[in-house]
């Protein structure tokens, strides 16, 4: 499965698996659940105090399909082993789908 910028996808590479982030409806609803609102996630982004919980959070939520075994701590640990510069591409295009939609 490949990203599809027109549905406002990203592509993460972890520990080798290529993944889809797809901020489908549903998966923006979990993660305002458990994070607030999104508008307030966007703002502590744009002031560069989004925590590294939210985004692993918010990527987790966003996962067109999760490879079987990939468990949440996990999925952070690898996040976090690739830096913030690798990520930072992937939640951009997340935060322009939340305030623009699609």
């Amino acid at each position: 499965m490949s990203a599809n910028p027109a549905r406002g996808e990203a592509a993460l590479r972890i520990a080798g698996a290529a993944l889809v982030l797809r901020p489908s409806f549903a998966a923006l609803v979990a993660a305002e659940e458990e994070l607030g609102p999104l508008f307030a996630l966007v703002e502590r982004a744009a002031a560069r105090e989004l925590r590294l919980s939210e985004l692993v959070a918010l990527f987790w939520h966003c996962l067109a399909e999760r490879p079987e075994g990939l468990t949440r701590e996990g999925f952070g640990e690898a996040l976090a082993a690739q830096g913030l510069a690798t990520l930072t591409p992937p939640l951009k295009l997340l935060l322009g789908q939340i305030l623009g939609g699609r």
